[in-house]
Order: structure tokens, then C-alpha cells, then sequence
């Protein structure tokens, strides 16, 4: 599993806008762990595509 990163792989306003459509709110820690979310599922798609001989991610790869 990949570990939090200084790296900012969302657009937090866009994650925040979705979370309001829900009329709820976000705490702080959301955006950090969304963030992680992204980067594990693109690692584990890399690592797959890799495994199948490929260098191209495709969606059922995530």
C-alpha cells in the first residue's frame, strides 16, 4: 500500500463540491485520505498493466 504523499493527485474543491451534492461536509483528514486512495489504485493499475506485459493503463487495470 502506498504511503501519504506530499503530492496532490485531486482537485480538493471538486471532491468538496461532491461531498456538498451529499448536504454533508468534509473534516479535514478527507482530502489527505482520498489523495492516498489515487495513488494506491494507479500504483496497484501500474503494477497489473506491468504484470500483463503492458505499458498502457487502462481502466479495468484500477
Amino acid at each position: 500500500m502506498a504511503t501519504k504523499t506530499k503530492e496532490t493527485y485531486i482537485v480538493q474543491s471538486k471532491v468538496k463540491t461532491l461531498v456538498k451534492k451529499s448536504k454533508m461536509k468534509c473534516s479535514s483528514d478527507v482530502m489527505a485520505a482520498v489523495n492516498v486512495l489515487i495513488q494506491n489504485a494507479v500504483t496497484r493499475g501500474v503494477e497489473r498493466a506491468k504484470a500483463n506485459g503492458r505499458k498502457t493503463l487502462r481502466a479495468a487495470d484500477l
